[in-house]
């Protein structure tokens, strides 16, 4: 099983994963908790390049393309052996990120990007995605305060600089998506606190009998 948790920024994803992984390894599934970028060695190169707010000047394009490199070889090495195992995976991030940054935020081309996705990824979707969903407002003062109290304004917060504008696009990105495919997405109020949001999460995955 292959899932997948999105979001905008300071959404939750990272805690919500991390009490997923613990709830489910409690219940005896073998769980593998990743992320993207910087799920494998090449994705930890390139997350410092993609996410180092003094890279100002990266063209739309060459991000994209450094996230579908990150997405290839993360498949290749770290998701497919895992899912072959057996192994429940846990994804931060994947390709809806891909559509909802570089596609509803930059504005690159949609189709392009559905092609693109599918060759990075060689045709791997996942079974569920949970949208962690809140008002980017918020979303942005939880990440910006995060990466002050971690140090990592700058080597974290390209996108936490961007204006306010562009979240708003990517949240909408990632709501439509969600309306196009609402057999494969659970929408989440990310506006509480960690414990009523993991009691969604819980609820959501065991509708989809995610855990038998």
């Amino acid at each position: 099983m292959f899932v997948t948790f999105e979001g905008v920024e300071g959404s939750g994803k990272s805690t919500q994963i991390a009490r997923t992984a613990s709830w489910l390894a409690g219940l005896g599934r073998a769980v593998t908790a990743t992320r993207e970028p910087g799920g494998c060695a090449l994705g930890a190169a390139l997350r410092a390049i993609l996410l180092d707010a003094r890279n100002t000047g990266l063209d739309a394009t060459a991000e994209l393309f450094l996230y579908l490199a990150d997405r290839a070889q993360h498949v290749a090495e770290v998701i497919r052996p895992a899912l072959a195992r057996g192994d429940m995976v846990l994804c931060d991030r994947y390709h809806d990120s891909t559509v909802a940054y570089q596609g509803f935020g930059r504005g690159l081309n949609l189709a392009h990007l559905a092609g693109l996705g599918e060759m990075a990824s060689g045709g791997l979707h996942p079974d569920i995605t949970v949208l962690l969903d809140l008002p980017v407002e918020q979303g942005l003062a939880r990440a910006r305060g995060r990466n002050r109290a971690s140090g990592d304004s700058l080597a974290e917060g390209r996108f936490e600089a961007l204006d306010l504008q562009f979240h708003e696009r990517v949240r909408q990105g990632f709501l439509t998506l969600a309306a196009q495919e609402p057999h494969r997405f659970a929408v989440i109020d990310a506006t509480g606190g960690p414990d009523e949001v993991f009691a969604c999460v819980k609820t959501a995955l065991l509708a989809r009998s995610i855990v038998l």
